[in-house]
């Protein structure tokens, strides 16, 4: 039976498409919730279903493209057919998508030549240094850290932050950081969480 569980869901492993029911699953659990957040250049995201006892549901952007979608924004509300997988509970099928409460999703940035990746910087950034989150938005996809040696603004980019396993940070929270100089001030090219 479905469990309320998420057992470290990998960010790109074990993800597969939930369609039909060949799988010997069956047609799932109706579960109903909020999007809590969807990266669509990885295809998934989750949603936290009503019931506490269920916990978060994977969504697969497979089981968008009947509803003429390949992602959800955050906040949107829907019915799901839940199976539970070898990781965690999946939605099968999206029954119904409510926009009225999603958050607008952020117009894409246009391309600009002084764009930096900040992957290309790794090799030049200093050690790991202690810094906290001062804001962050998530609708524009950066925030600020403060560097705790001197307090210093320092830029973090949504993706930064993602590949350091932070999927969401609140002010004041603590994080480690390597940090470069950029052309516009200190840039974060590598956050972690500190255990």
């Amino acid at each position: 039976m479905l469990a309320g569980r998420r057992q470290g869901w990998p960010m790109d492993q074990g993800l597969q498409p939930a369609h039909g029911t060949d799988d010997g699953i069956g047609s799932g659990v109706p579960v109903v919730g909020v999007v809590k957040w969807f990266d669509v250049t990885r295809g998934f995201g989750f949603i936290v279903a009503d019931d506490p006892a269920m916990g978060d549901v994977l969504v697969h952007f497979s089981v968008l493209e009947e509803h003429g979608r390949r992602s959800l924004p955050e906040g949107a509300r829907v019915e799901a057919l839940v199976v539970e997988r070898g990781r965690g509970l999946q939605a099968r099928q999206i029954m119904t998508i409510d926009l009225s409460q999603a958050v607008a999703d952020a117009p894409l940035p246009r391309p600009r030549e002084d764009r930096i990746d900040p992957l290309t910087m790794i090799d030049s950034a200093g050690a790991f240094e202690p810094a906290s989150v001062k804001w962050f938005n998530r609708l524009k996809g950066y925030g600020f850290l403060i560097r705790d040696r001197d307090g210093a603004d320092v830029f973090v980019h949504m993706e930064t932050l993602r590949r350091g396993g932070l999927i969401a940070v609140e002010p004041e929270q603590p994080v480690r950081a390597r940090i470069v100089d950029g052309c516009k001030g200190a840039l974060a090219v590598v956050v972690e969480p500190v255990s």
